[in-house]
């Protein structure tokens, strides 16, 4: 019993150590390739911070003053480090040697691998340079594929260190962050399923001039409305002020982007649950009630950011009539067999209302023929006691969108509050 206890002992001082080995901050870059997305590698900066111990170990990645929904499982060897993100279907794999944390990060499926080389990050003095004031809001002429005619882009500077975002009608590409050097701000992001680079140099005319790398929805399908600039990948950004006084396209209404067909029909759904039992709109748990159907999938990085602040909102409002009611469309169809994700998504977020599953991304139209321009995700479409449509919310938005993120916020709570307020009328379920 001593010699096992000893042994035990020296297998959980083992285990311990080699996670201390890697716990830390670590600095470096990955390579992204993605032919989904862009031709091409870019490279990414990457902030990995290790915590825990042996077989407790957790990883989050950094941007900026952002950290990343941590990794759900750890696992650390003498040498080397897994890291699972279930909720995003990702996974890190890692070797330590002489100091450098090498290794992977990659898709469960298979749909994309970027190597990655990390280094402890050591504190550095802050940067002397001189960097032009490009802080507040922009607007970005530029048609996409969702049919805008205009974008977003949201900064705050300190110094030459800058952060912000690019918001569109699906929402924001996370906070990105990075500084000025050589005339030009590089900001990037990297985690979760996205990986992105802008590059911002500031004209003398004062406008800014743009060039968006990175994966997933929100840079495909952008182009400039400059033919110029629509070949070259080049985007402008003009002050709100200007854009305004020069009557430049603006960004689409988040509550306008998507609408019903016939606002006195109600909006139809039913699918199954996770337990596959069919779940319809005019069952009796939504009669006289005020119903959020929130269009939704794992795969969305916005819905993500949305996923937390509906379980919240859930926890506060069912006790006075309010049901939500998420339609999950995946993108994958391997994500539809095995759900995985899904349930780790839930699990994640802590969400406690009706989840269905109604299909794939691609047959959300189908699927929802009362919608019309349902081409953003998530989007939330908000019911009345009466069973009726009254208000639609298209895209979420993170904290890196900061006072626009507070205004779609309140929003929600805004619909719900109004809509509670209403007397209970005819159900037209």
């Amino acid at each position: 019993m001593r010699l096992f206890n000893r042994f035990l002992f020296l297998l959980m001082f083992v285990s311990t150590a080699a996670a201390q080995g890697v716990t830390g901050l670590w600095d470096g870059a990955a390579q992204v390739t993605d032919a989904r997305w862009f031709a091409g590698t870019i490279t990414v900066p990457v902030h990995l911070d290790i915590s825990g111990s042996g077989d407790h170990v957790v990883g989050a990645f950094i941007n900026g003053a952002a950290r990343s929904d941590p990794s759900t499982e750890g696992l650390a060897s003498s040498n080397s480090i897994t890291l699972k993100f279930a909720h995003s279907a990702t996974i890190l794999n890692a070797t330590l040697q002489d100091g450098v944390l090498k290794g992977t990060y990659s898709g469960d499926d298979g749909s994309f691998a970027y190597p990655f080389e990390l280094r402890l990050h050591v504190n550095q003095n802050p940067s002397k340079v001189t960097a032009p004031d490009i802080s507040g809001e922009w607007i970005v002429p530029a048609e996409s594929s969702k049919g805008e005619h205009a974008f977003r882009l949201v900064l705050k500077q300190t110094g030459p260190n800058v952060s912000g975002t690019i918001l569109r009608v699906d929402g924001d590409m996370g906070t990105l962050a990075g500084t000025y050097q050589d005339g030009k701000f590089v900001l990037s992001h990297f985690g979760d399923v996205r990986a992105s680079i802008l590059e911002i140099i500031p004209s003398t005319d004062g406008s800014l001039d743009l060039t968006i790398y990175g994966t997933h929805t929100h840079v495909e399908g952008l182009r400039s409305t400059d033919a110029h600039d629509a070949k070259s990948g080049k985007l402008t950004a003009f002050r709100a002020t200007v854009a305004q006084a020069k009557h430049m396209p603006q960004p689409d209404d988040f509550s306008a982007h998507t609408s019903v067909k016939d606002l006195k029909q109600p909006l139809k759904f039913s699918f199954p649950d996770l337990n596959g039992r069919i779940v319809s709109n005019t069952d009796p748990q939504f009669k006289g009630k005020v119903v959020l159907v929130n269009i939704t999938g794992s795969w969305c990085p916005n819905c993500h950011d949305e996923a937390p602040f509906l379980a919240e909102l859930y926890r506060k409002y069912r006790s006075r009539g309010v049901e939500i009611v998420a339609l999950d469309f995946e993108y994958e169809p391997a994500q539809l067999k095995s759900l995985a994700r899904l349930h780790a998504f839930i699990k994640q977020y802590g969400i406690e209302y009706t989840y269905l599953i109604a299909g794939s991304a691609q047959e959300v139209n189908e699927k929802l023929p009362q919608a019309v321009n349902l081409n953003a995700w998530p989007t939330t479409f908000f019911i009345g006691k009466d069973g009726l449509v009254h208000a639609v919310e298209t895209g979420f938005t993170s904290a890196a969108s900061a006072e626009f993120d507070k205004g779609v916020r309140a929003k929600y709570v805004a619909n719900i509050e109004n809509l509670l307020a209403e007397k209970a009328g005819a159900s037209s379920n």
